[in-house]
């Protein structure tokens, strides 16, 4: 006999609560294998297709392409048996968010071992034994249960579930962390959800700075400070244009990937106390140097290959500037390992795809990663492990044909250089006017990790490495 099976959303890991659906990669009346993947969908992270856990015959889909999927939300229904015996009987309709399964399917017995069997761990956080099937994590607002049905939120429901305050009879487990439903908030302090209840702001919208995303005062206060600020946006464009739109006007949507970048640039300016120290140097021998490392028949060595390798010399001589700050423990936290971030443009927009262990690499071991990221970010296919966890990140603007930028740092970084174009200028060298080729370098650095002193020491050393690609030699 056929049992029907709910294969929900699982947890996509970085802290992520939801996913657009970008492709249906099964139809209605399909037969799936275990571990086959079923749906493509966009985090604001990456693009990940879903595998499912369970063999069978896929009974129901939930949610159109391009609709906004919560964690914990039914994706698929898969009867699990006999393929000739499952298939449904007429045409399949169309999909729908609150697309049914098969009602006369029998519910899973419990216990049943041909029901809970599959692959075990998909995706971070989710497993197919029984327990781990019941596992979810519903956003505010979302029905839970195993008749949840995942839909594109309206506005208005969107905007009624953040202003919902969190309750006071909210009960705390034995941490101190404030559990609402099936979703757990991690906060300690009292005065951290007394704060929240008086400004109308629900908890469990919000990921904490804090170890193990704890919740801090700072935190919630951001989130106010940034509530109130929409707000009066909001009064003063419907106050300058009325409720009626524009016409003619495009509107959007602040969600996946853009939805994060645009969240971590605002978040990186609220939290971080940043500055910027820029310097032109003289990259006519960098460009020398790189042209006699490629000789035919060699691996080609690329300019923002030379550069992160500048950077990962420079940062061994100021280790002060590979850190984060720890808010929860008021403390600088300094990291053995340079994880080197560099920023790609890409049709789904700006990413940041991380090199491990930047500073054990070669040149050409940098190049060669580096043009696999990023052919992997074009296509969006880079994972969440190579897209998070940087130490430091080096932008190279200079290919959209601009001098100089004051880059925003890439939070919860400590620091960002930024490279600018190098085009022929009239330079003084050996005491004479030459024409040689320029380029301007700026680096924002966070101000609580270290001082101006610091900060100029590690641009001017980069400079000189660009000037003069010998001295890197002192270091081999």
């Amino acid at each position: 006999m056929a049992v029907v099976r709910e294969f929900t959303l699982p947890d996509l890991g970085e802290g992520l609560t939801e996913a657009v659906i970008v492709q249906w990669l099964v139809e209605v009346g399909d037969v799936v294998a275990v571990d086959q993947p079923v749906v493509e969908v966009e985090t604001a992270k990456a693009m990940v297709e879903v595998p499912c856990p369970y063999g069978g015959v896929v009974t129901a889909r939930f949610g159109a392409e391009g609709a906004e999927v919560p964690v914990g939300a039914p994706l698929v229904t898969v009867a699990v048996g006999a393929a000739d015996d499952l298939a449904p009987s007429g045409g399949a309709g169309p999909d729908t968010a609150g697309a049914e399964p098969d009602s006369s399917a029998p519910p899973a017995p419990a216990g049943e071992d041909a029901a809970d069997s599959g692959s075990g761990n998909v995706l971070v956080g989710y497993g197919t034994s029984a327990s781990a099937a019941r596992r979810r994590r519903v956003r505010p607002g979302t029905p839970a249960g195993p008749g949840a049905r995942a839909s594109a939120k309206s506005p208005e429901a969107t905007a009624s579930a953040a202003a919902a305050p969190v309750p006071t009879g909210t009960r705390t487990d034995t941490a101190g962390a404030e559990v609402a439903g099936t979703r757990t908030v991690a906060v300690i302090s009292p005065l951290v959800r007394r704060i929240a209840r008086e400004h109308g702001l629900d908890l469990r919208g919000l990921t904490g700075s804090g170890r193990d995303g704890l919740i801090l005062r700072t935190d919630v206060e951001s989130a106010i400070g940034a509530l109130r600020e929409r707000e009066t946006a909001a009064a003063g464009a419907a106050l300058g244009a009325g409720t009626a739109a524009v016409p003619g006007e495009e509107r959007i949507p602040l969600r996946g990937m853009r939805g994060a970048a645009a969240e971590k640039f605002s978040r990186s300016r609220r939290e971080i106390p940043d500055a910027t120290c820029w310097v032109d140097a003289d990259a006519t021998e960098l460009l020398a140097a790189r042209r006699a490392m490629n000789v035919p028949g060699a691996p080609k060595v690329s300019l923002l290959a030379l550069l992160a390798r500048i950077c990962t010399a420079a940062l061994a001589r100021y280790p002060e500037l590979n850190a984060t700050v720890d808010t929860a423990a008021q403390e600088i936290v300094r990291l053995p390992a340079v994880h080197l971030g560099f920023a790609a443009q890409t049709d789904r927009g700006l990413v940041v795809p991380v090199v491990r262990d930047a500073q054990n690499s070669t040149v050409e071991e940098l190049s060669a990663e580096m043009a696999r990221l990023t052919e992997t970010a074009r296509s969006g296919g880079l994972s969440l492990a190579e897209l998070t966890h940087g130490t430091f990140t080096l932008n190279n603007y200079g290919v959209f044909g601009v001098d100089g930028s004051t880059p925003i740092i890439n939070h919860p970084e400590a620091a960002m250089l930024g490279v600018g174009r190098i085009s022929a200028k009239p330079w003084v060298h050996e005491g004479e006017l030459a024409v040689r080729q320029v380029v301007q370098l700026s680096f924002t650095f966070d101000h609580r990790v270290c001082d101006g002193g610091t900060a100029g020491g590690f641009l001017r050393y980069v400079a000189d490495c660009v000037e003069r690609p010998a001295l890197l030699l002192r270091g081999l």
